[in-house]
């Protein structure tokens, strides 16, 4: 979603790089606000509002059928029409709210899904080649860029690789913006990388048609908002939930279910 950076960058950019997780919170709360007053201004809410306490009507009556269950199967077709009728009225608001959510979601995991490349820092750029191909692939750097250190192996990764599936680089450079260039006999395709001490990076994967360079990953270590922000200097946090440790998504769907309900029940939205 990078049509969207000129747009978003200047308000939640700075936000985003003092601190992912607040960063988060503001954005769903922003997003919470945005849906529920779409939803209260497109919505009649004295009919939603009937609606509701008609659904909860329906639901004592088939409580109290249990043992009724032919009434209890009229009943049902009734209450059904009324959460049909309210599931309707709902629908216009989620159809206004649908494509500015996607594209604000687009532009978060732009920006929220993953650390940054920190000078000095050794990372790992993987390259996928069509199943046709042989030979050797050999990765060109541009300055400011070294080969690093494997530590799985301990060795320093060599420029050019034997094709035997995909291959992975270690590498480590200087702050800047970067190219790395697999080349294939006389196929070259090239991804742009960035190194910096603040929150930001090139996107993930470069994919290539019709070339024996299929496609060039950066290995990104996922981002973890919560450690990000309770972590400091050489200590690292290590924060989870029953041992779930939220990205953006998920740090997202929990805040923005509290603000929405919250905010539906102060405004009295049906």
């Amino acid at each position: 979603m990078a049509f969207l950076d000129p747009i978003l960058n200047p308000v939640l950019l700075p936000l985003v790089q003092w601190n992912p997780f607040f960063a988060i919170v503001i954005i769903s709360l922003l997003i919470s606000l945005m849906i529920v007053f779409i939803y209260k201004w497109v919505t009649n809410q004295d009919e939603m509002k009937k609606l509701k306490e008609e659904q909860k009507e329906y639901q004592k009556k088939l409580k109290s059928l249990k043992n009724d269950p032919q009434e209890m199967m009229k009943v049902q077709k009734e209450a059904m029409k009324k959460n049909m009728a309210y599931m309707k009225h709902s629908f216009k608001p989620t159809l206004i709210t649908f494509i500015p959510i996607i594209l604000i979601f687009g532009w978060m995991n732009g920006h929220l899904a993953f650390e940054s490349l920190n000078p000095g820092d050794t990372f790992s750029v993987t390259a996928l080649f069509n199943e046709e191909v042989t030979g050797e692939a050999e990765m060109i750097l541009d300055e400011g860029l070294i080969f690093s250190i494997n530590e799985n192996i301990g060795t320093v990764s060599e420029a050019k690789q034997v094709i035997n599936g995909d291959k992975t680089w270690y590498l480590k450079g200087e702050a800047g913006e970067h190219f790395i260039t697999v080349k294939v006999g006389e196929v070259e395709q090239t991804k742009k990388v960035l190194i910096t001490n603040e929150l930001e990076y090139e996107e993930q994967i470069s994919v290539f048609d019709r070339s024996a360079v299929k496609q060039i990953k950066v290995n990104y270590e996922k981002l973890k908002p919560v450690n990000e922000w309770l972590s400091s200097g050489d200590k690292e946090a290590n924060f989870s939930l029953f041992g779930w440790e939220p990205g953006w998504l998920g740090w997202y769907i929990i805040f923005s279910l509290v603000f929405s309900m919250g905010l539906r029940k102060l405004l009295k939205i049906y």
